[in-house]
């Protein structure tokens, strides 16, 4: 056979020959196939032959395992030699031997890494090879089948590419075209063509359960068996399941900051996770999962979230929460309220104060004033005099033009640069070396120059400045509240100059509602990398701090937007409920239907929990696999927790750190970002849910289930639910 492919990589269709593409830095990761290997047109014509041929990949698969195998253990036997060597060596070899030696050990390892990951991939495809095929033809060739799975799969026997990575430019096709014209990108050019044959395949354990072939719908009708099943304990990947507008926003490789708007259970989370995947995989030689941070609500969400990019053979991103954050860039010198308790004191009780002071920090006019203040503090907070150190006289003109100079630098930070300027021009003046009492009369007078040395001195300044020195509040134990964290940090930003985070490559902003404009502006100065931020401004905690993605464009006007609007989470009909809380006519939901969510009114608070507790026994016995019992408040969660107590019920606190299934007992506040297959919402009455926060609450908890929804009350119903209801949802009882 003529022109073989060098060992590892992949040829494509063209014109008859034989062409390497050059678009990704390992072979495994080929665009397309080569007309070489020719097989018939129409390859597995039925179900039984596409049995058949699973088969036969599955058998190069446990080759391909069992040479992975020899190779670790090759890798192992030679490493283990190796040290060996050195330690009975190393008494004769030099610094330069024992460099070479350390080097050749670490290159191994490397390398035996490497193949101990790449076996994981082929035992995961040995699970389920692929979810789906095309027949496509480029212009005047002939009709190739490629078939698309978690990962690739290079046979080098035949020097062919058996299994398309999802993420491969080729694979894009799948999620983009139906039958016909089709093209993909390349970066030589566009490669036009048609699609012959699409087929999509559910294997389980290596077993082909079921496939659909040339449906226009063949996405929505896997999707629907999908979204049909009871939820896991972690999210899944939906490499199988990707629609065309998602598979856009997965591959957008220009945008610096991709914003995300996506109505509840729009599958936000996992596509920027799938995002994630791509990039990694796009960006292979310059980014590495360590090189992305995931900024995530809670310690229980990050759990949720930690299965999907291992699953797409993916290391474990770092992850961290705002409050964390704050830590760090604080670094212990305050104590603060965090976001969990602000929402708790919103939650608890009506304070106009605490509101209006919330509602001001949250505001762009806020950051624009803070941007003002700087400015201000600049330009009238230093006081020049001439400097006498000894016989010699610093004029004032000099110090004013070394501040000046050092306008790039964090105004805090020009002090030490200028008592070195100072310092030189004494000793050049009196022709010799400063004495200790000298250098400190310097130290000491240069910082004399600035009104104010302490941020948080700036900081309760800047309110007096603005004549609204009422808006700071620091409580007796000198505790911030959470709205002054992200503002103080901002001047520390701004004032004192902070870069420990300039390895981050790419920053993941999630929940990106119930950050404020100041929050946004601190992370644009602390990460200058590219990011992916995504949010529902429907399911905000805090109505009072909430951002749209209209408020983050104004942070980040390079922005590319994306809303949205489909959701996949719950039936028609909890969607329809949801929509009494929070009205969106945008919101297209997915065409499936379920039980009608039930109102269940009681006599009392007892009643109330022992109808709870005769629905979890219901659930229990049904098969589903989580059920979310979903409060208002923690107070409201232990309550409940403390009644039920039942076998398999777990209670999700702000300091619970992984997410099971089975029964949870959390808050709203809690349960954003997960879904349960059923909820219930405790205490839907009027003397509960009542102000714009527990609007928001109720909604986020109603928006969780999947496929059944119940709420119970006693006294009168939450007003939020007595506005007139769509089409199908049920009336109070």
């Amino acid at each position: 056979m003529q022109g073989s492919p060098p060992k590892g990589a992949d040829a494509s269709l063209v014109g008859g020959n034989i062409k390497y593409d050059q678009h990704f830095p390992r072979p495994e990761f080929a665009l397309t196939f080569e007309v070489l290997f020719y097989r018939p047109p129409v390859m597995n014509a039925t179900q039984q032959e596409e049995k058949e041929y699973l088969e036969e990949i599955k058998e190069k698969l446990t080759l391909a395992i069992r040479r992975v195998d020899d190779a670790v253990k090759q890798f192992s036997q030679e490493l283990r030699q190796k040290k060996q060597y050195i330690h009975e060596h190393q008494s004769g070899m030099d610094d330069a031997d024992m460099v070479a030696a350390g080097q050749s050990i670490n290159r191994m390892a490397f390398t035996g890494d490497a193949a101990v990951s790449r076996k994981r991939k082929l035992l995961k495809l040995g699970q389920s090879p692929y979810f789906g095929r095309i027949d496509f033809v480029a212009r005047g060739q002939v009709s190739t089948p490629i078939y698309i799975g978690v990962h690739s799969f290079f046979d080098e026997r035949q020097r062919l590419n058996l299994i398309y990575d999802w993420r491969a430019p080729i694979s894009s096709m799948f999620y983009d075209f139906e039958l016909g014209e089709a093209f993909y990108k390349t970066p030589s050019g566009t490669i036009q063509g048609d699609i012959e044959l699409k087929r999509q395949y559910k294997i389980r354990d290596g077993h082909l359960e079921f496939m659909l072939e040339n449906d226009v719908n063949i996405h929505d009708d896997v999707l629907q068996q999908e979204l049909a099943k009871s939820s896991d304990d972690k999210m899944k990947n939906i490499v199988a399941t990707i629609q065309r507008d998602q598979n856009a926003v997965i591959r957008n490789e220009t945008a610096p900051v991709m914003v995300i708007q996506g109505v509840a259970g729009s599958g936000k989370t996992s596509i920027a996770l799938h995002r994630i995947a791509f990039l990694l995989y796009r960006f292979r030689e310059t980014i590495t999962a360590k090189d992305i941070l995931i900024i995530s609500p809670n310690k229980v969400f990050a759990d949720y979230i930690s299965n999907v990019l291992p699953e797409l053979g993916e290391e474990h991103i770092p992850e961290m929460g705002m409050e964390e954050l704050a830590v760090d860039l604080l670094e212990n010198r305050y104590q603060f309220q965090t976001f969990f308790e602000q929402v708790s004191a919103l939650l608890d009780y009506h304070d106009a104060g605490f509101i209006e002071r919330i509602r001001f920090k949250s505001s762009f006019d806020f950051l624009s004033k803070l941007n003002q203040y700087l400015i201000y503090i600049e330009n009238n907070y230093f006081t020049f005099n001439d400097l006498r150190v000894g016989p010699t006289v610093v004029p004032s003109a000099f110090l004013q033009q070394k501040f000046k100079a050092y306008h790039r630098v964090p105004l805090l930070k020009r002090f030490a640069l200028v008592v070195q300027d100072v310092q030189a021009y004494v000793r050049d003046a009196a022709r010799r070396k400063l004495t200790g009492q000298e250098k400190g009369r310097i130290g000491e007078a240069i910082p004399r120059l600035f009104k104010y040395h302490q941020v948080l001195d700036l900081y309760r300044d800047f309110y007096r400045w603005i004549g609204k020195p009422e808006l700071l509040k620091i409580d007796q134990r000198q505790r911030l509240e959470y709205a002054d964290v992200f503002p103080l940090i901002y001047l520390r930003i701004r004032l004192e100059g902070i870069s420990a985070y300039e390895h981050v490559k790419h920053l993941l902003v999630d929940e990106m509602q119930d950050y404020t404009p100041v929050q946004y502006a601190v992370l644009s100065r602390l990460f200058l990398c590219r990011k992916t931020i995504l949010g529902d401004v429907s399911q905000t905690v805090n109505p009072y701090s909430s951002s749209s993605a209209e408020t983050i464009e104004r942070v980040f006007p390079q922005a590319d937007v994306v809303k949205l609007f489909r959701s996949y989470r719950s039936t028609v009909e909890i969607t329809a409920f949801a929509q009494r809380i929070t009205p969106n006519p945008q919101i297209i939901p997915l065409e499936r239907h379920g039980q009608e969510p039930a109102l269940v009114r009681c006599s009392n608070r007892s009643e109330e929990l022992q109808a709870i507790q005769q629905l979890i026994k219901t659930f229990q016995s049904s098969g589903k696999h989580s059920l979310g019992i979903i409060c208002k408040t923690l107070r409201q969660a232990e309550e409940a927790y403390e009644v039920i107590q039942a076998a398999g019920v777990q209670l999700l606190t702000e300091e619970s750190t992984t997410f099971k299934e089975g029964v949870i007992i959390t808050t709203a506040h809690l349960a954003k970002g997960l879904e349960f297959d059923e909820v219930i919402v405790p205490f839907a009455s009027a003397r509960t849910y009542k102000t714009e926060v527990d609007k928001s609450m109720l909604y986020v908890a109603c928006t969780r289930a999947m496929h059944q929804l119940t709420l119970t009350y006693s006294g009168e119903i939450t007003g939020f639910l007595l506005s007139p209801p769509p089409s199908g949802a049920p009336e109070p009882q």
